[in-house]
């Protein structure tokens, strides 16, 4: 069983790779980085440029899972919606991480940053800011607020980051973001939005010279179970899957 799966409506595992220097413009370049990852997944074949600012390619949307990824200026995404495993995803980041120095002349000098996001979408007809609040609880500082009979949540989206290294390059961030809006609040016509829920384990900074991206992805990455597994699959992700389930 997908534990992450199974706890959300959707999840999703991408990868963002920050470089200091913006990419090459060539079209020749960019067109042989995006056919070089349609051969390793056929089922790319999407491709379009949105914003005259970022190139990308993707799998077909209405699949139960898709795979996707994009180039902007500075920055390589790579993402996967729904896959069967995390290491399903983490097996198409190492590619593209594979792939960079040779396909698009990124060295490890070059980077800026490198991220692993963890997202779940849960979707919830009703205002965010008090479901998330009755799931997790507010902080005792706060915790006397809600008790006024008055009082309706409008904003509620807490956030938690810290450092997992003594030198401080890696950070990790746990967020939210809640799609209530004052005017759904107001008339009490809530649509389908989605909560979304995400932990962001980060690496700053240029690459040792004895580190590949891929060595960094593989650090992001048992981090990012470590955290998911101890401290965010029944601490956040159960208690929202649970109080949603009872509404």
């Amino acid at each position: 069983m997908n534990a992450y799966r199974e706890l959300s409506d959707e999840y999703y595992v991408n990868m963002h790779l920050n470089t200091e220097m913006e990419l090459s413009s060539d079209r020749e370049t960019l067109l042989h980085f995006f056919d070089q990852l349609r051969k390793l997944y056929p089922s790319m074949r999407n491709f379009y440029n949105r914003d005259r600012q970022e190139l990308i390619l993707e799998e077909d949307r209405e699949r139960p899972g898709y795979r996707w990824a994009s180039l902007e200026p500075r920055r390589v995404c790579s993402g996967y919606v729904n896959p069967p495993a995390v290491e399903d995803a983490l097996a198409q980041h190492r590619q593209v991480l594979e792939c960079v120095p040779y396909l698009l002349s990124i060295s490890g000098l070059d980077c800026e940053s490198l991220t692993l996001v963890y997202g779940f979408d849960f979707t919830y007809r009703g205002n965010h800011n008090q479901l998330l609040a009755e799931a997790l609880g507010l902080i005792p500082a706060f915790d006397r607020i809600s008790f006024h009979p008055e009082l309706v949540l409008t904003g509620y989206e807490p956030a938690l980051q810290f450092s997992l290294d003594r030198s401080c390059r890696t950070h990790c961030r746990i967020s939210f973001e809640t799609r209530t809006t004052a005017q759904h609040i107001k008339t009490g016509e809530y649509p389908d939005e989605q909560l979304s829920v995400y932990v962001a384990v980060r690496r700053f900074g240029s690459l040792d010279t004895s580190e590949q991206f891929v060595d960094v992805l593989e650090a992001l990455a048992a981090w990012g179970n470590e955290v998911l597994d101890n401290y965010v699959v029944d601490s956040i992700l159960r208690p929202l899957y649970e109080t949603i389930a009872r509404q």
